[in-house]
């Protein structure tokens, strides 16, 4: 393993090469690309040139042929369970100068505003009250010599809040970059998910649109997953700021990226996210994006990175409206957020898009979102057991390679969704529940159905946080 003094300078990343496979690959090949799709299917994932042929595609037929083949991918690992979760936004205060951010620090029409430990106690009861079992923790990059202690005693404030049979069971946090002490400390506060976003990979847009702070160093922030990796957290997340600069050039720097992390770690990404940008309070680049992602555009980019890492999951906030969030998953996104809000405080208070840090696409209660999930013909699940369980980074792809994580997550998924069903949900929302269960209960293996069963029994029972 490289030691991580040697890796503050991102020398794996080749713009160079990049450029190269977006001009070499031409326009749409129909043969190339039919090996390509022939190679995922094989669900071992493809290369940096692959997927350059697989952005060439512009053909309503190859089109249709991506899709499909990204949608039974996605159901031969995933089957058809969708993973919720929620952010909770801590603070909005920032010391750095992102163009593109509302936090950024020299934007005056932004209220500031840093939750107390009892305000964010009181969040986290409302998102259990909603029936959240999984949290982001996110929120500015702020200049306090006490900012991390104060991150860790957020977490432990999460974790300690109670509300009848709910709680947090996993919490995930988005956060600056940290020195590996500070890494190991985070690990043992019994986080989740380490995620970080580096915006954009290419160093020159970098450059123009990070002005100030210390989220200027693009060294620092895109080596901070190999500190955090080097301090024991193997799992973790990723993804480009979709709008700031060609989403291809993104997308194959973010293949760079995973391709050192395996290299280095032998494990990559346990996450990706495709946020794209959205109106942003005093920011005309956000409302303007200088490279906007188009609908069309954005639902290629899922598939091919669904068929590009078949074993990562594929985040979709709550930046996309109704529509795109259920037509994306099918092509591969496996986790979204509901019912979120991205101001501090915006749980327990009404929306203030004044203090955001950006706009909404879907609004929807949570309650909506599960019953429309659901109808569409997907399982919501709340599961958190294989971070409890240990089954992350290497051990977690041991499983799911050969196809065994899914005698685990079958159940798992039902077991959570029926414990919101009976604990949260609307009588609407059970009866399109109950009838996905059944559905899906009918689509399982047999040996997998009884176990799923049992479980369940379990829950009806009074019994909660059943898993295996």
């Amino acid at each position: 393993m490289s030691g991580v003094k040697e890796l503050q300078t991102a020398n794996w990343l080749d713009e160079g090469r990049i450029f190269a496979a977006l001009e070499g690959c031409g326009g749409e090949d129909a043969g190339r690309v039919a090996e390509v799709l022939a190679k995922a299917a094989e669900l071992k994932g493809l290369n940096g040139d692959d997927v350059a042929a697989l952005m060439a595609v512009t053909s309503p037929a190859l089109t249709e042929r991506l899709f499909d083949a990204a949608k039974a991918v996605k159901d031969a690992i995933y089957g058809r369970r969708v993973v919720f979760f929620a952010p909770l936004y801590f603070s909005n205060l920032c010391h750095n100068e992102c163009v593109y951010c509302a936090y950024r620090h020299s934007n005056r029409e932004l209220k500031r505003r840093v939750l107390s430990q009892e305000e964010i106690a009181a969040e986290t009861a409302a998102l259990i009250d909603q029936g959240h079992k999984r949290l982001l923790l996110i929120g500015g990059e702020a200049a306090s010599g006490k900012d991390f202690d104060y991150i860790l005693e957020s977490i432990a404030t999460i974790y300690a809040v109670k509300r009848g049979n709910g709680e947090i069971r996993r919490l995930n946090v988005n956060i600056a970059p940290l020195a590996i002490p500070e890494f190991v400390a985070l690990k043992a506060s019994g986080i989740g998910t380490y995620q970080i976003f580096q915006e954009t990979y290419h160093r020159e847009t970098y450059k123009a649109v990070h002005p100030a702070g210390r989220k200027a160093d693009f060294d620092w922030r895109v080596s901070a997953i190999d500190r955090a990796m080097e301090a024991g957290i193997d799992d973790v997340g990723i993804g480009p700021l979709l709008g700031l600069y060609d989403w291809r050039f993104e997308t194959l720097a973010l293949m760079q990226h995973i391709a050192h992390l395996e290299s280095a770690f032998g494990v990559g990404c346990h996450t990706i996210s495709v946020p794209r940008m959205e109106p942003a309070v005093g920011s005309e680049m956000a409302s303007h994006p200088p490279h906007a992602v188009s609908d069309a555009d954005f639902k290629k980019l899922v598939a091919i990175l669904r068929l590009a890492v078949p074993y990562t999951g594929i985040i979709l906030s709550t930046r996309e409206g109704p529509e795109m969030r259920r037509a994306a998953f099918d092509l591969g996104v496996s986790q979204v957020s509901g019912g979120s809000r991205t101001n501090p405080g915006g749980y327990t208070e009404s929306i203030h898009e004044d203090a955001a840090q950006f706009l909404l696409g879907d609004h929807r209660p949570l309650d909506e979102v599960i019953r429309d999930v659901a109808a569409l013909g997907y399982t919501p699940s709340f599961c958190t057991a294989c971070y409890r369980l240990g089954r992350t980074g290497a051990d977690f792809m041991d499983l799911a390679k050969p196809g065994l994580i899914r005698t685990h997550c079958a159940p798992n998924a039902l077991s959570t969704f029926l414990e919101y069903l009976i604990d949260y949900a609307t009588p609407e929302t059970v009866a399109a529940g109950e009838a996905r269960i059944e559905a899906e209960l009918a689509d399982l293996e047999p040996q997998v159905r009884t176990i799923a069963e049992r479980m369940m029994a379990k829950v009806r029972a009074g019994e909660r946080d059943v898993f295996c």
